[in-house]
């Protein structure tokens, strides 16, 4: 699962503020993109990432940075709204912000992050046999992210939100184990 500190209300009451405007004007699942887009550049680009934060850089040089490196790359929403955060001094939280954004609009969407831990990757068909399944079992429109955990030997662990569900073969041996040192019938 994506973990961000995204849970800031600040973060949140920005991010609630452009998807608002986003929806508006119609361009929702593109502010989206962008805002991803953003925040991969922000994590991928330490210099970047710093250049954002200094406080010895002033909001008016960070300003014209910002215009001068997203002036016709991003839409005109999202260059004035970094152009609000910069002014308001919280170019720190953006990453916080655009993961927000992205969790509201899944949320609008009626989508669900659903993480998918198996021990050997899953094939297209196989993945979208489980994104069906766990998209029935939710009532809601799983997006799933496949990781790769050679440990848990077979089976699935799936992690929605914060709430882990174990069947790896991994979990299966450790709780049989458990029972057999305790004396219980398996």
């Amino acid at each position: 699962m994506h973990t961000d500190n995204h849970q800031s209300p600040l973060a949140v009451a920005y991010a609630q503020a452009l998807l608002e405007l986003a929806d508006e004007a119609k361009t929702a699942e593109a502010v989206g993109e962008e805002m991803r887009d953003l925040r991969q550049i922000i994590d991928t680009n330490d210099q970047f990432a710093q250049v954002l934060s200094d406080p010895a850089i002033s909001n008016e040089e960070r300003g014209r940075l910002i215009h001068r490196v997203f002036d016709g790359r991003a839409s005109h929403l999202v260059l004035n709204f970094l152009g609000l955060v910069n002014e308001k001094g919280r170019l720190n939280l953006l990453t916080a912000m655009a993961g927000a954004y992205n969790a509201l609009l899944d949320q609008q969407r009626g989508d669900t992050e659903v993480d998918v831990t198996v021990a050997h990757k899953l094939n297209d068909e196989q993945l979208e046999a489980v994104r069906r399944t766990v998209s029935e079992a939710l009532k809601r429109n799983a997006v799933v992210h496949q990781f790769l955990d050679e440990s848990i030997i077979g089976g699935v662990v799936l992690r929605v939100k914060d709430q882990l569900i174990d069947g790896s073969v991994r979990a299966q041996l450790t709780a049989m184990r458990h029972k057999l040192l305790s004396g219980r019938p398996i």
